[in-house]
């Protein structure tokens, strides 16, 4: 849409010069490209800060963050500084926070197919929560954790059979998941009855229930439909933890409104007491995207205009896909603006894409940039703190951007960019 950028969508610490140059945390981002070259992610620290509190603040001892969401060493660290626990999902999330310093006990690991090794070292390690995902997981576990002297705390994920409304391929809480044990089908029962065998056998400590129903949900109605089904199936059990998942959107552009991470957990609360959950019951949440997305902006050189004339305007950038895929895979909507002149009206419509050789290789499919947008301008894109580093790649062996903390008016380096011995590393010859 035409008219100039939200400031809603840039981080907390974002500031804009007399000028029109835009800083966050205290620096100047066309500094930062002079010094970082681009592509480039920029992180505000203290947003990221805030959020982790905000988290805590509103869901207690317990609530983890969805490292999936983005993932390094300083951020694994940071999430353990500001009071939360980590949720991970792989062998590879587990050893990066691990690096970082987290305590194992405050490690929750996920997966729909943990790998013989995956649970070998949770178990080892003494993770703090195993989520229960599969029958045959529960296999692994009762071959496993006897041998290892292992008796591991586990939650059953339950898949409530609630439709988020969100594209589909996030979606995680409708009956047809590769997620959980459906509850309408009674799998979720069986499940139950089985882990509890095991509990009075001494194997595993059955803690809890868990269920997710999706990424970038803007509905509280969805969470609380999904509260009451897990209410009424938790209620009875007598198990003292319930953990809801993530889920929370979080506006990429004009027009788009998102609940706070306060009232998504009040509104949670309420449904689940009114469900008939025991008040004791220790209830907590696995926020990912609500904490880091709005926290980064991605900085990019324009390579070529290409006007078509009667068609549309194409701007080449030099990324893409390889830091950016949602809009590939989800068609999600992005803005953008020139660091330079961030305020001024954006009157140009043109098409966002980068270097691929990929038709859809494509970061905005509609934006609107200044007219006087040129081959060598600086152009940015907000709200990408959430599964853009998380999710890059090497296609057409591009290197991978490098992440930069900012805070206080210092830039920190926390990945570096690769170079091109990097593509080579794996290779045999």
């Amino acid at each position: 849409m035409a008219g100039p950028l939200l400031r809603r969508l840039l981080p907390d610490t974002a500031t804009v010069d007399a000028d029109g140059r835009c800083s966050i945390g205290g620096c100047d981002l066309l500094d930062l490209v002079a010094l970082f070259g681009t592509p480039l992610f920029v992180y505000d620290e203290a947003h990221l800060r805030a959020r982790c509190r905000e988290a805590v603040a509103a869901w207690g001892d317990g609530v983890a963050y969805a490292t999936k969401a983005f993932l390094c060493v300083a951020m694994a660290r940071l999430a353990a500084e500001e009071g939360m626990h980590l949720d991970v999902s792989t062998r590879g999330e587990l050893h990066v926070a691990l690096a970082a310093g987290v305590a194992p006990e405050r490690l929750v690991l996920h997966g729909n197919n943990k790998s013989d090794d995956e649970l070998q070292v949770a178990l080892t390690l003494g993770v703090g929560r195993i989520i229960v995902d599969s029958f045959d997981e529960i296999d692994r576990l009762e071959r496993l954790a006897p041998s290892l002297g292992a008796r591991p705390r586990v939650l059953i994920r339950a898949t409530p059979g609630i439709e988020a409304h969100t594209h589909e391929f996030v979606r995680t809480g409708q009956d047809d998941s590769k997620f959980g044990f459906t509850v309408s089908t009674g799998r979720a029962d069986e499940a139950l009855t089985r882990l509890r065998r095991l509990d009075a056998a001494g194997v595993v400590e059955l803690v809890g229930l868990h269920a997710h129903i999706g990424s970038n949900v803007f509905s509280i109605a969805s969470f609380e439909a999904a509260a009451e089904v897990l209410a009424r199936l938790a209620a009875p059990l007598g198990l003292p933890e319930l953990v809801v998942g993530g889920g929370l959107g979080v506006p990429y552009v004009r027009g788009e409104e998102a609940p706070t991470i306060a009232s998504w957990a009040k509104a949670t609360r309420d449904a689940l007491l009114a469900g008939g959950l025991d008040p004791a019951v220790r209830v907590t949440a696995e926020p990912g995207r609500s904490l880091v997305a709005a926290a980064a902006v991605t900085l990019y050189t324009v390579g070529t205009i290409k006007p078509l004339a009667g068609i549309r305007t194409y701007v080449a950038v030099d990324g893409g896909m390889s830091d950016n895929p949602r809009p590939v895979l989800y068609g999600s909507g992005y803005e953008a603006f020139l660091p330079r002149a961030t305020d001024a009206d954006r009157l140009q419509p043109v098409r966002i894409v980068g270097k691929h050789c990929e038709t859809g290789d494509v970061l905005v499919a509609e934006a609107w940039v200044p007219a006087d947008l040129a081959v060598g301008d600086i152009l940015a894109t907000p709200v990408t703190g959430a599964y853009g580093h998380s999710m890059a790649s090497n296609y057409n062996k591009v290197l991978r951007p490098p992440v930069i903390f900012v805070k206080d008016g210092l830039p920190r380096e926390v990945v570096r960019r690769e170079v091109l011995d990097d593509l080579l590393a794996n290779d045999i010859g």
